[in-house]
């Protein structure tokens, strides 16, 4: 859905500053006049001379009392739209994961579960105090997403070795998966030293 969205607000995009673009090109060429064709009276573009905005465009409005709320509601929303589109471009949460059940009818498997697999067994790593796991990508194709937060005690590198080695491979051999790319970020847990009396 979001990538139908995307390339569906792209392609406007594109199209109408396709046609601004050739628009400004016509007016700056004098193609109108070396072709002898004619445009719109509408049309702003008229020569090399004309500007995008001429001091009457910029000016016509301006005693108006609507004119500079309706500027400004117009230009929060775009700002609104333009957050959302952002904001969505995050990438989400598997919702499921296909796995191939070997009788040619591919099995869903709870993204969310598969996530709190990983996670218990990230947390019984020695000097692994918590663990976050996020699968994202697309569901025949997942990739992980784990954040550790080690024990000060704990071997980054052992702990990194064990996490790829062990806990993602037995998730990746449990799913059917061919692959289950990762990216792992580790942090140290930061105790407050306890005050004695």
């Amino acid at each position: 859905m979001l990538r139908t969205v995307n390339r569906v607000l792209l392609a406007l995009l594109g199209l109408g500053l396709f046609a601004l673009g050739g628009g400004v090109l016509l007016g700056a060429l004098d193609l109108q006049r070396h072709w002898d064709f004619g445009m719109p009276g509408w049309w702003p573009f008229r020569g090399p001379d004309d500007v995008v905005l001429g001091a009457w465009g910029r000016t016509r409005w301006r005693d108006e009392g609507w004119w500079w709320p309706t500027v400004i509601a117009a230009l929060a929303v775009l700002l609104a739209l333009l957050l959302w589109w952002l904001l969505a471009q995050r990438r989400h949460r598997l919702d499921n994961v296909l796995v191939d059940s070997e009788d040619g009818v591919p099995t869903r498997l709870n993204g969310r579960t598969l996530e709190k697999v990983i996670e218990e067994e990230a947390e019984a790593l020695e000097g692994v105090s918590r663990a976050h796991v996020r699968l994202t990508g697309r569901r025949t194709a997942p990739a992980a997403r784990v954040r550790l937060l080690l024990e000060p005690h704990a071997d980054p590198t052992g702990t990194l070795g064990r996490l790829t080695g062990e806990t993602l491979a037995h998730a990746r051999d449990s799913a059917g998966l061919d692959r289950l790319p990762a990216k792992v970020r580790l942090r140290e847990a930061r105790h407050r030293a306890a005050r004695t009396a």
